[in-house]
């Protein structure tokens, strides 16, 4: 009875140690009446992780960092935002091995990879993009953390230029942070095109991920993709050709997690196309919008996959700047399960900047999906992709922005939508500035976002949802150059810079059961 006793007393403390709640009694009127609403806080760490950008000798990288301004930032002195270079080797799984990093090799102005531990790039405070550069081919991959004030809504962007071979032109990427599952549709194993998936551990313990390639008939036998080991806090690329004998054009890849957490990110590089980051395709829906064809798109293709067990059956429209239409001869999309299909849109937008609705019809199965866009003719194309991008909830960031430079899409593919877009000062001065836009119900709005006032430097732009229906957001970044339209163009999710964190309080009526 004596040690009946004391574990009730050793129970009521750890509830009152839980709950943080001191008084003693019965149930509490939270639970007579119901639970209450999460209230959501800010997130007091973010993790984001940048693959190594490039091979190439003639590319310069630029790193863009920001956390938005708030009204109230929570943190203090430990508050900091870090990118850190992924201490593991960088070989790709082809088995061929890069050089260690050689400052004398270097072209003018390179740096050569930072030492892990030591800060490739520092925010310095919240409301202020800050840069750093690299024009090394050995470049690494980056592990950020970002603390305190810095942690909501912080982003990074990996812009990179390659002036020649393949995939010359723009590449650029949101550093993401980890998980276990990513879809991207639209790689390829094809001649001509070389398509790396870069795998990379931020934990000090090892992760195996298995690859998994899709095509039309289904899933394609690549039993070297599966099981790969990758080391703690490294990235290990894989060149997708080598995973399979037979080169297919349109296929989905899965990168899937058996243990631990990964970032994971494609990048594509044709000899005649240019290339481009794919990034992961938003979680698997039913209807999925891919925002921000630009106007003068020349090509477009359509690649979709069904990952469950049930076919797919999709309405396909064109949202526009006055309406959405069915594009005449692809009104719908039949996919089977586990099946990837292709379609190839052409010149879809005819002038006017779009995106692509896919709805579902009846009962169909949720789908993933991403567009490869390519602007120019000739020998003077570029080539980037369109991820299906879910919903801002709250608000989204874009880090690398230029003057004249960027474009934002913005769509409500359901009721209107007001959206406040607010232009930080730039990395090198400059004052922020902030507009508000209507998107009416159906359509696509492309617009350049504000000017900051005195800007000088890459600036970031923040979106917030103010009202009405769902909005979905992406950022095309053009600098052609020498005649060549090179862009790219970012998805703009939900930066999830809150968490839900419901109350909770002591229930002691439980130990009278």
């Amino acid at each position: 009875m004596k040690r009946t006793t004391l574990s009730l007393f050793g129970a009521a403390a750890a509830l009152a140690a839980v709950t943080g709640v001191a008084a003693l009694g019965g149930a509490s009127p939270a639970a007579e009446t119901g639970a209450k609403a999460p209230t959501r806080l800010p997130v007091q760490r973010s993790t984001a992780l940048c693959p190594a950008p490039t091979s190439s000798d003639v590319a310069e990288t630029t790193y863009t960092s920001f956390t938005p301004q708030a009204k109230a930032q929570a943190g203090g002195k430990t508050s900091a935002a870090q990118l850190l270079s992924a201490a593991g080797p960088a070989a790709k799984s082809d088995a061929k091995a890069d050089a260690k990093a050689d400052p004398k090799k270097a072209g003018k102005g390179a740096k050569a990879p930072q030492a892990a531990g030591k800060p490739v790039l520092s925010l310095k405070e919240p409301g202020k993009p800050a840069t750093a550069t690299t024009s090394s081919s050995d470049a690494p991959a980056l592990v950020g953390t970002a603390d305190g004030a810095f942690a909501p809504g912080w982003t990074t962007q990996q812009t990179t230029v390659i002036a020649a071979g393949a995939g010359r032109g723009l590449h650029g990427v949101t550093c993401a942070a980890p998980d276990t599952s990513f879809w991207f549709p639209g790689v390829s194993t094809v001649k001509g095109r070389q398509d790396y998936v870069h795998v990379t551990n931020p934990d000090p313990t090892a992760a195996v991920v298995d690859l998994e390639l899709y095509g039309k008939d289904g899933r394609i036998k690549a039993p070297t993709g599966e099981a790969v080991n990758v080391p703690p806090r490294s990235t290990v690329p894989v060149l997708l050709s080598t995973l399979t004998d037979a080169p297919t054009e349109d296929l989905t890849l899965h990168v899937a997690a058996r243990n631990g957490r990964v970032g994971a990110g494609v990048q594509a590089s044709d000899e005649k196309l240019g290339g481009d980051w794919l990034a992961p395709s938003g979680d698997a829906s039913p209807s999925v919008v891919l925002p921000g064809i630009p106007a003068d798109a020349t090509s477009v293709r359509l690649v979709a996959h069904v990952p469950g067990d049930d076919d797919a059956d999709l309405k396909v429209r064109l949202a526009g700047p006055t309406g959405s239409i069915s594009p005449a001869g692809h009104e719908t999309l039949h996919i089977k399960s586990g099946m990837t299909t292709a379609v190839d849109l052409g010149d879809v937008t005819k002038g006017q900047a779009g995106s692509l609705l896919l709805t579902a019809e009846g009962d169909s199965a949720p789908v993933v999906a991403a567009l490869r866009v390519t602007r120019g003719k000739g020998d003077k194309q570029e080539t980037a992709f369109i991820p299906a991008t879910p919903a801002l909830d709250g608000r989204g960031t874009v880090a690398d922005n230029r003057p004249k430079g960027s474009t934002l899409a913005l769509v409500a593919p359901g009721k209107e939508a007001q959206v406040k877009v607010t232009s930080s000062a730039g990395a090198d001065g400059g004052s922020p500035v902030s507009k508000t836009y209507t998107v009416k119900a159906g359509t696509t709005l492309a617009v350049e976002p504000p000017q900051p006032g005195g800007t000088k430097g890459p600036y970031a732009v923040t979106v917030e949802k103010v009202s009405g229906g769902p909005v979905h957001a992406s950022r095309t970044l053009a600098l052609p150059k020498d005649g060549l339209p090179m862009f790219t163009i970012q998805p703009l999710p939900d930066d999830r810079s809150t968490v839900a964190v419901p109350e909770a309080e002591q229930d002691l009526s439980m130990l009278n059961r």
